[in-house]
């Protein structure tokens, strides 16, 4: 516990170290500094249970920063564009979700069919009307606008079952959702782009449909297969997957970031304050909207963290295969550190407010009912 405390003061330390450079005006000198701030506080909070899901976004932040302050180690490496390794990691990342998942998981539509359509059609109605909007009154320029689209009009990730599980949410709902909704998202995602964000960039959709298709389909398909015929025969396969796919997000939004350094420092704030407006309005109205159907308590949560929690990964992928990622990307990139920041408090929240044990197994029930 000892090694935590201190890297939690050295956190500190270093933050106010930090803060007085940036305001005597040598932001320069602040940023390494703010590096290690975020590195110790990382660590530091491993050390405590609250926090210690907190761990993974601060690492997060720790790599943007470097990123901002460092872009041309990001960039390429001996003239090798360090882009290129985006589509491979999303097939990556993708195939790991894969292994995770199984026959069981599209089944749920036969035992939940009301929440699930609620979900799905919640989550791909109310994200990209959202995005639309905003990206109308952002006032940004159109690629960069284009990426708060995207974003919308994407998939939901695996981050978001991890959440409902800590919610005390409907852990096999959610599952479920995020299955059909990834399944799905050759699609809708591309025409739902041709429709609302074809006024910001051009779209090609069958373009887009076969990039989301290889990104997506096929390494899911993969996994799927593994995990029917090799589950289990590469336990350290499966010990690295979730690793794997930490490291690969990562790496994503680093690469992005230094790509659109200039934008971002230009615009960084009121894409932050977007990006997160649309976040939590999709928490909020995925919420309302399973309630509207008296959905019971725990369907809603699931319903409201499918609806607000995006594949980021996916859409920083789907922006790069576009040539557009220090434009188009930045919005994604964003999105995928403050989902997991305000994932994480919804969860802790409801964690505290569970639903009683009677209305939970009620509700159990009734889902396998329905």
């Amino acid at each position: 516990m000892t090694i935590y405390k201190a890297m939690t003061a050295l956190a500190v330390l270093c933050l106010l170290i930090a803060l007085y450079f940036a305001l005597a005006g040598r932001l320069e000198q602040a940023g390494p500094f703010l590096i290690v701030a975020f590195l110790a506080l990382a660590i530091g909070f491993r050390g405590y249970e609250k926090l210690k899901g907190f761990s993974y976004t601060v690492v997060i932040f720790a790599s943007v920063t470097t990123a901002l302050y460092y872009p041309n180690y990001f960039v390429d490496i001996n003239g090798y564009k360090l882009s290129g390794l985006i589509t491979p990691l999303i097939q990556l990342i993708m195939f790991g979700m894969g292994t995770s998942m199984s026959a069981q998981d599209f089944v749920g539509v036969v035992k939940m069919p009301k929440g699930v359509f609620i979900g799905v059609f919640s989550h791909f109605l109310i994200m990209p009307l959202l995005g639309f909007t905003l990206a109308n009154l952002s006032g940004l320029q159109p690629e960069i606008a284009a990426g708060i689209v995207l974003i919308g009009c994407s998939p939901n990730g695996m981050a978001s079952n991890v959440i409902s599980y800590l919610a005390k949410a409907n852990l096999a709902l959610s599952i479920t959702i995020t299955a059909i909704s990834t399944t799905i998202s050759p699609f809708v995602t591309p025409l739902l782009m041709k429709l609302l964000a074809g006024a910001f960039v051009e779209i090609d959709m069958i373009h887009m449909m076969w990039d989301i298709f290889k990104m997506v389909i096929l390494p899911i398909g993969a996994g799927l297969l593994f995990n029917k015929f090799l589950s289990g025969k590469a336990k350290w396969l499966d010990d690295a997957m979730p690793l794997v796919s930490m490291f690969g997000i990562a790496f994503i939004i680093v690469v992005i970031t230094a790509a659109g350094r200039a934008s971002l420092l230009t615009i960084g704030p009121t894409l932050i304050g977007l990006v997160l407006i649309h976040n939590l309005c999709g928490y909020i109205l995925g919420y309302w909207s399973a309630r509207l159907f008296r959905m019971s308590e725990r369907d809603c949560r699931t319903i409201a963290i499918e609806v607000g929690m995006q594949n980021g990964g996916l859409a920083s992928g789907i922006a790069k295969e576009m040539g557009k990622m220090a434009t188009v990307g930045l919005a994604p990139a964003i999105f995928g550190p403050l989902m997991n920041i305000t994932g994480s408090m919804l969860a802790s929240w409801w964690h505290r407010k569970p639903v009683d044990e009677e209305t939970a197994n009620t509700d159990v029930m009734a889902s396998l009912h329905q």
